[in-house]
């Protein structure tokens, strides 16, 4: 059985102190939550915080992005060694905010999830069609091309550390959710690529997020579909009771 995950993006929101009042909060509203992981990727400059809050707790810390080089002229990037010094555990990777403003590649993405596998960290690989894509009939395509990019050149051993993330662009901060069966109907294409690329063992065992406007409201239905681990949470994330009622849908 895969252990489902809630996962927590905050972007570009909450300083160290805000974050300080998030997690005093969230902690005891999670408090009798079990069998679940729970991720929450903070800023950088509200890592340090988010760390010491989070410690003998079940919640992870993650960052948000990272570069791909270990040390360097790279004005602005952090490294992933600096990012495990920090205490953080996971790292997302390929959001498409990054693709859409900053231009990550899927080559780009690919060298980040190396780079992360290389220095222990659990990359989360976020995958997803935007609108346009979508309404030409194109998500599957899209879907196949970002997975084969990003996944380009992993051992098996890589392949059972990844978390992949499916996030319908059109849906991110849109109040818009992909119904249910919309999302289920990805997730399995996800489950039979990997299926295909790497087997049943680690096909079977992968977990596969959905994020997009997910809230403590769609969150059972989605959470009810066969091939959806859990969530990757944007706006829900940032209150302490909405995430925490997200949290506890079991």
């Amino acid at each position: 059985m895969r252990t489902p995950i809630i996962a927590g993006n905050w972007k570009m929101n909450k300083t160290a102190s805000e974050a300080r009042a998030f997690f005093s909060e969230f902690i005891k509203l999670i408090k009798d939550v079990k069998d679940i992981e729970i991720i929450i990727a903070p800023p950088f400059t509200a890592l340090s915080a988010a760390n010491d809050a989070v410690k003998d707790t079940i919640i992870k810390i993650s960052v948000q992005d990272m570069f791909w080089e270990e040390k360097g002229a790279f004005t602005g990037e952090v490294s992933p060694i600096m990012i495990k010094d920090a205490g953080c555990s996971h790292c997302i990777i390929g959001h498409s905010e990054r693709r859409q403003y900053f231009g990550d590649t899927d080559e780009a993405v690919n060298k980040k999830i190396k780079a992360a596998l290389k220095f222990g960290l659990v990359p989360i690989f976020c995958i997803g069609e935007n609108l346009k894509e979508r309404e030409a009939h194109k998500t599957m395509k899209v879907i196949e091309t970002q997975l084969q990019g990003g996944l380009t050149g992993l051992s098996e051993n890589d392949m059972d550390k990844i978390i992949l993330a499916y996030e319908p662009v059109w849906a991110i901060g849109t109040g818009k959710t992909a119904t249910p069966a919309q999302a289920q109907e990805v997730h399995k294409f996800i489950r039979d690529y990997i299926r295909k690329k790497s087997g049943d063992k680690i096909a079977d065992g992968m977990r596969i997020l959905y994020g997009g406007s997910v809230t403590p409201e769609n969150i059972n239905g989605l959470m009810a579909e066969d091939d959806i681990d859990g969530a990757l949470v944007g706006g829900a994330s940032l209150k302490p009771d909405s995430f925490a009622g997200i949290a506890r849908f079991a």
